[in-house]
């Protein structure tokens, strides 16, 4: 068996935040087709903020994508050009009005690989202080939540958690955190 093959590329869309393009290729049993791809133009970043009384921090927000409910998600954007901690340092205070004293980068990840190149960089921030912010609203964030660590698969199971990268990022930092093995 051979390795995929690009024949030709043309960018179909693209935005400040995202490229669409569309190969032709030859897949790897020999026959030829078209693979539609979109490429984040910048590094997505995510948090993990963790308290010192062993909660997770989540966001309430709004997605356009989905449409039906808000979702339960970790504090995530776009690095924008900036460096991905500063990125990082960033989406925390715009989603949650927190500062961390300490960042610790837990893993590095690519997002829909079936369909995407979107890199990601995942961080867990300790040493939380709240510093306040306006962006909330803008970034369509309903509410900020604390979840005990304990008491976060439990909410998984139940579906309270189905967005696919903060379920990864969490277990990124249950990993780093050795509380799984």
């Amino acid at each position: 068996m051979q390795p995929w093959q690009r024949r030709t590329t043309r960018i179909a869309y693209e935005n400040p935040w995202i490229r669409v393009r569309e190969d032709e290729v030859v897949r790897p049993d020999g026959s030829e087709g078209i693979y539609g791809v979109v490429e984040l133009r910048q590094p997505a970043v995510f948090v993990v903020p963790l308290t010192e009384d062993d909660e997770v921090v989540l966001v309430e927000v709004d997605r356009y994508t989905t449409g039906e409910r808000a979702s339960l998600e970790l504090p995530a954007g776009g690095a924008d050009g900036q460096d991905p901690l500063v990125a990082a340092q960033r989406e925390l205070r715009e989603e949650t009005g927190l500062a961390a004293a300490e960042w610790r980068e837990i893993g590095r990840m690519n997002a829909l690989i079936g369909v995407a190149h979107a890199p990601e960089v995942v961080y867990l921030a300790r040493g939380l202080t709240y510093v306040g912010d306006d962006a909330m609203l803008e970034d369509g964030i309903r509410a900020v939540h604390r979840v005990p660590l304990a008491d976060l698969l439990a909410r998984v199971g139940r579906g309270e958690i189905v967005d696919g990268e903060s379920l990864a990022c969490l277990l990124l930092a249950l990993v780093a955190l050795g509380r799984v093995g």
